[in-house]
């Protein structure tokens, strides 16, 4: 099972309530909250292995340099990512965390973690699980391959399992297609353009027309093909932008990532002591409750 760290973190933070005790005590609310959302993934899901894939670089030097509105309205000073207080306070707890219930932390320099995931996902034999609330990692599923996205979306516990069923009927593509999609259609929460008067639904039916991005702008060149002339001059404008598209939009599959660990070993006096000073031991009795449970299953 393959988390996307932030996305989860930035969902606790905002859906569980901050209820410190005292004004100046910390705030615990996104840690707690994704102490509890691995539990509840360990029981209903019962992964072999987890990991927490790690955004190293939120706004990737080479998707900037090629769409320099990538992620843009994100951008707090400088190159950072704009992040409440309460919940950057908090990062560098929720990393202890990881490290005290025994699940790796996986980032590498100068990617996002969907990169990081994409990776693991296209090496690692068997099922992979991807738990996520970013609708650009449908990309990577494939039902012979056993890859699937449990979207968060509703919430943990009532996760949409995304197969390629589910991304033809939802999108009327298929996951190889997904990507293209995204590219002609934009997105705004990821400063990216799209084809000016290319909206889902277009996108989805050039792709089921045409095959893919490529054979789409080839018809979309080509006088003798069916296409309007209002979607070929629309295709035609927005030719620098669909040069590169595809490779911001695309996760990377290469990264040099470290092998997938054996098991999940809680250091406990370090639970322990994280529990006593940010009043935790609800949480973190709860996730190593889970994974004890599922271990000795194994």
């Amino acid at each position: 099972m393959l988390l996307d760290t932030a996305s989860l973190y930035f969902r606790a933070f905002f859906g569980v309530p901050d209820r410190r005790p005292a004004p100046s005590a910390p705030p615990t609310n996104a840690a707690s909250g994704l102490l509890d959302m691995i539990a509840r993934l360990v029981r209903d899901h019962q992964p072999d292995r987890l990991i927490a894939c790690w955004d190293d670089d939120w706004r990737p030097a080479f998707r900037v340099d090629l769409i320099p509105s990538y992620k843009e309205h994100r951008v707090a000073t400088g190159d950072a990512e704009e992040v409440p207080d309460a919940l950057a306070e908090q990062i560098p707890l929720i990393e202890a965390l990881l490290v005290a219930i025994g699940v790796p932390r996986v980032g590498v320099p100068g990617f996002e973690a969907d990169d990081v995931i994409g990776t693991y996902a296209t090496v690692v034999p068997g099922a992979v699980d991807i738990v996520t609330g970013d609708r650009d990692l449908f990309q990577l599923v494939d039902d012979d391959r056993q890859v699937r996205v449990l979207y968060t979306a509703r919430g943990i516990a009532k996760l949409q399992i995304v197969d390629e069923g589910f991304v033809r009927e939802k999108y009327g593509v298929t996951s190889a297609q997904y990507a293209d999609m995204a590219a002609l259609r934009g997105d705004p929460s990821d400063g990216l353009p799209g084809v000016r008067g290319i909206g889902e639904k277009t996108a989805a039916s050039l792709l089921r027309t045409y095959g893919n991005l490529s054979a789409v702008r080839a018809a979309a060149a080509d006088p003798s093909s069916a296409m309007s002339p209002r979607l070929r001059a629309s295709l035609a404008e927005a030719a620098s932008y669909l040069d590169v598209a595809p490779q911001v939009v695309a996760v990377a599959r290469d990264l040099p990532v470290p092998p997938v660990p054996d098991g999940h070993r809680p250091d406990m006096p370090l639970l322990e002591a994280i529990g006593e000073e940010f009043g935790l031991q609800g949480s973190i009795d709860r996730v190593v409750a889970a994974l004890a449970a599922h271990t000795s299953e194994e």
